[in-house]
Parts: C-alpha cells; structure tokens; sequence
C-alpha cells in the first residue's frame, strides 16, 4: 500500500510494522533498537491520527509532542500517557548516535523494556481508536 492509496492505513501499517519489530528487538536484547522503534511507532501510529482528522499529509517532524499538539490530543491525552511520550521522545535521538549507546544500556534493560513495550502498545491502541 502506498501513502497516495490510503494514507490514513499506510500510517498504521507502518506503526504496527514498527511496534512488531520492537518486539522481535526486546527478544533478541537489542535494547539501543528497541526505544526508537517504540518511537517510530507512536510517531507514525501519530501521523496517522493527523491524517485522519486533517486530511493532509503529517508534517516533516519526529517530534511526539508536536504531533499530539498537533492532532488536538494534547486535550485528551493522559498523564500517564503524556509521561510515557516524555520518556520515549528522546529515544528518537539517542539511538541515533553511538556516544548514547551505553546511557540507554544503563536506562533499559528486560524489565524496563517489557514494561515500556507493555504501555507504547496500550497507547498505539488508544491512539488507534481516535482515528475518524
């Protein structure tokens, strides 16, 4: 599928492509991996909603907060919620680069992971249902 198709399900697919591909990540202990494919999965399960509710293409952008601001979820979003975008956004980044490596080793290990993948698939699923 392509975005020019249906974006609005070229955005899921990809979202949930992405959370499944954490999942195979936490099995294999590829921690660095796994807290930015979490991020990429709120980020396009986000663009999703954009496209959803405004009808255009989502903006170049990874930032999670901007995008719920964005969306108009910022209004219904919980703290829990909110708390859990806070603690992906910079996963995002520190993948990204080598010198991060051992901070995100010393941040996730099994229990955290387990525990973050638990809550990023309860909110993909939230985020899931405010699509139009």
């Amino acid at each position: 599928m392509t975005q020019d198709e249906d974006p609005v399900n070229y955005w899921i697919e990809l979202s949930e492509y992405d959370l499944a591909v954490a999942k195979s990540l936490l099995e294999k202990k590829h921690y660095l991996y796994v807290g930015f494919m979490w991020h990429q999965s709120v980020e396009k399960m986000l663009k999703a909603v954009f496209v959803s509710q405004i009808n255009e293409m989502p903006p170049y952008t990874h930032k999670l907060d901007k995008l719920i601001e964005l969306t108009g979820l910022d209004e219904n979003i919980s703290d829990e919620q909110n708390d859990l975008i806070d603690e992906l956004s910079p996963l995002n980044i520190q993948a990204r680069y080598p010198i991060y490596k051992d901070a995100i080793y010393k941040l996730i290990d099994k229990k955290k992971a387990k525990d973050i993948l638990s809550k990023t698939g309860g909110l993909i699923k939230w985020l899931k249902k405010q699509i139009n």
